[in-house]
């Protein structure tokens, strides 16, 4: 009798999503196991932030199923998505410059004792956390507003894991960095993965995407349009999918009108 397959943390299934009469998502599958990084890629308008938004409770798809460990679920809201696990950080990052690392990292949920804030035990617990991730910042009592760009995101990745999170969502969260503040972001999607989550990882950048993912997953127009194993996969097919290219150098003159 031959082994049943790893049922994924999360399966998503003919995902679909209408703003009146654009059509955002139609019909999207996507599944995310432990241990996994699955990037989600497409051109602007193909989708990615809409799905996230779905998975992390901001959106109701009009139809389709979302399964977390093989049992349907709905998650009418961020906080239903969190008590099932899901953690995301959008773009925003959703950070107070004015308060300390710790203070970032359980903003929301602080930790109390009694009627008092027990800061002692937040404290220790952020220290922890960053040691789980391995981040470079000087300490958690530092003023989020003199860390630098991708301290702050490392700092709203930390942030994540307050509750225990099974999957992770990242948007764009190399967006603006420099090359050395990627790296480190970078690496520490990769902490994630080893920690045994599931992370989402939505991107433009194609050299991230390829050097982190162990799936990615190619929306157009709403729809699938192709899934790919990042090990083995060309650059040139990746990028056929995104573009809906038929051969390389239309795939290329589409992608350089895309970014222009």
């Amino acid at each position: 009798m031959s082994a049943s397959p790893r049922v994924p943390l999360l399966s998503l299934r003919q995902i679909s999503k209408r703003f009146g009469a654009v059509e955002a998502l139609v019909g999207v599958d996507v599944d995310v196991h432990a241990h996994e990084v699955v990037a989600l890629v497409g051109d602007n308008g193909a989708g990615k932030s809409t799905l996230a938004k779905v998975i992390s409770g901001v959106l109701v798809p009009d139809s389709g199923i979302i399964e977390i460990d093989g049992e349907e679920q709905t998650i009418p809201s961020p906080s239903a998505a969190h008590a099932l696990g899901i953690a995301t950080v959008f773009q925003d990052l959703a950070l107070a410059g004015n308060l300390d690392v710790t203070s970032n990292i359980f903003l929301g949920r602080e930790l109390t004792d009694g009627m008092l804030l027990d800061d002692g035990k937040m404290e220790q617990m952020a220290r922890q956390i960053l040691r789980d991730l391995t981040l470079r910042i000087p300490s958690v009592r530092t003023p989020l507003a003199e860390l630098s760009a991708g301290q702050r995101q490392a700092v709203a990745i930390a942030r994540t894991l307050i509750g225990s999170p099974r999957i992770v969502v990242l948007d764009e969260p190399t967006a603006a960095l420099s090359v050395a503040q990627t790296a480190e972001v970078l690496t520490y999607i990769e902490r994630l993965r080893d920690l045994g989550l599931g992370v989402i990882l939505i991107s433009h950048n194609m050299n991230d995407v390829r050097a982190v993912s162990d799936k990615i997953v190619v929306l157009r127009h709403g729809r699938n349009n192709g899934s790919f194993d990042a090990a083995t996969a060309s650059y040139e097919s990746i990028l056929a999918a995104i573009t809906g290219a038929t051969t390389l150098s239309e795939s290329l003159m589409r992608h350089t009108a895309a970014m222009r």
